[in-house]
């Protein structure tokens, strides 16, 4: 589908002003920046009533290809919401050294595990990726230099929940990196520069789990309902508290928190695409939650929308 309304020939054109600014301050090269992308960047994304926000809490990459309640909650959430022209996701399984987007034409279906049935090796999510909000976010981000990537593609913990919510692969998709070496605070930050794209038909979503400690995982108890540790339901409970209460200061500080924060989150990737998703609360934003429940122990699915 077309990201943009059509632009006539007179608002094809650049001034010549502007292209000498714009080659002066953007690094050029072959792969990632030709002369018709420069001239993309003068012409911004069309204005939209304002979009929501998603944090997913994506679980296993079995949610797929299985049929279950979580699967149901994504379906469900997609029915809530304006069809968007374009989704953005920061996902839990793209780290990087520094900030990049993906700004391909079409990402790759990337199977990024391992161990599980041939059948999930299978699913291929065609969706047509966006240059042009690549490129549009790039230009949001002016704390630091966003990188334009040609060979990620669409990793699991976008495609697997991104196909519940649109099935047809209709929707351009790309992804934003998180880069690993930089603070909590600094994440939430930057994730503030990019609130205009709610506001261009743009759905963010951050893909992760706000409790993900595999290593303590209760295998023995994956199929039991809504099945989690003390300190799993202790830390679950806080996090919703703070995000109802709209304190995302007490979240962005999240190693302050006690014990049982430290070991929902032994490490920051899965959690960090939640301060991505906060940062974009504006203040009339209305929040919820949905999926909320623990799974074998040491896991949570809760996502929120907001808007």
């Amino acid at each position: 589908m077309c990201f943009r309304k059509c632009k006539t020939n007179t608002q094809r054109k650049m001034d010549r002003k502007t292209f000498l600014k714009i080659v002066a301050t953007v690094p050029l090269t072959a792969a990632a920046m030709k002369l018709y992308e420069l001239n993309k960047m003068t012409q911004p994304l069309s204005n939209t009533a304002k979009m929501p926000v998603l944090f997913l809490g994506h679980g296993s990459p079995m949610n797929a290809i299985e049929e279950n309640e979580f699967v149901t909650g994504f379906r469900n959430i997609a029915k809530q919401i304006p069809k968007p022209n374009a989704i953005l996701c920061i996902s839990a399984h793209w780290e990087t050294k520094g900030t990049f987007v993906t700004a391909m034409e079409n990402p790759n279906t990337i199977h990024d595990f391992g161990g599980f049935p041939k059948e999930l090796f299978a699913v291929q999510y065609p969706a047509p990726g966006s240059p042009d909000l690549a490129l549009e976010t790039k230009s949001l981000i002016t704390t630091t230099e966003v990188g334009l990537d040609d060979k990620w593609g669409l990793d699991h913990g976008a495609w697997s929940v991104i196909k519940h919510l649109y099935p047809n692969a209709e929707i351009p998709v790309i992804q934003m990196s998180i880069d690993y070496s930089q603070s909590p605070q600094y994440h939430y930050e930057l994730a503030q520069q990019i609130k205009s794209l709610r506001h261009k038909g743009v759905l963010v979503i951050g893909s992760g789990n706000m409790v993900h400690n595999l290593r303590m995982l209760a295998w023995d108890k994956l199929n039991a309902p809504e099945f989690g540790f003390d300190w799993a339901i202790e830390a679950n409970e806080k996090m919703k508290k703070y995000i109802l209460d709209g304190d995302h200061k007490q979240l962005i500080n999240f190693r302050s928190q006690g014990k049982a924060f430290n070991l929902a989150i032994p490490t920051p990737e899965h959690y960090l695409p939640l301060l991505y998703s906060l940062a974009l609360k504006e203040e009339n934003d209305n929040i919820s939650l949905f999926n909320d429940k623990a799974v074998a122990g040491s896991l949570t699915m809760t996502s929120v929308k907001i808007g």
